[in-house]
């Protein structure tokens, strides 16, 4: 898994597709609203970005929602807005993940992702 922060130059090797797929995880200690709220913004967010989306949330009612291979694999993002280290991580270990709190995945879900979209497309280039 290659986690990405906000604070250096990314690169990410996938091409945008006409099908764009976003997929996220979002956990956190107590896995109660913080985790849910984070879901709900990063899923209307790529919703009105034009993603396909599909969130899987770690909380305390355990893993709902659960990413599969194929979600994995034919994501065109992949963002962890976590405060924990998420079971089962070593599923995303050959694709490039974007790492966010869930703090900025709840104040600025849309911005998130026009950044990791604009990184994309200068890779590129």
């Amino acid at each position: 898994m290659h986690v990405h922060n906000f604070t250096r130059q990314l690169s990410l090797n996938e091409e945008l597709t006409m099908s764009k797929k976003l997929i996220a995880l979002c956990a956190c200690p107590m896995g109660l609203a913080h985790t849910f709220m984070a879901a709900q913004a990063l899923e209307e967010a790529a919703v009105e970005a034009g993603y396909e989306v599909k969130i899987e949330t770690q909380g305390a009612d355990g893993i709902q929602n659960r990413l599969t291979a194929q979600d994995i694999a034919e994501a065109t993002i992949i963002i962890h807005s976590v405060a924990v280290t998420p079971e089962d991580n070593e599923r995303f270990e050959s694709r490039d993940v974007y790492e966010i709190t869930l703090q900025d995945a709840i104040k600025n879900a849309a911005g998130i992702i026009k950044e990791i979209e604009e990184m994309i497309a200068s890779e590129q280039q």
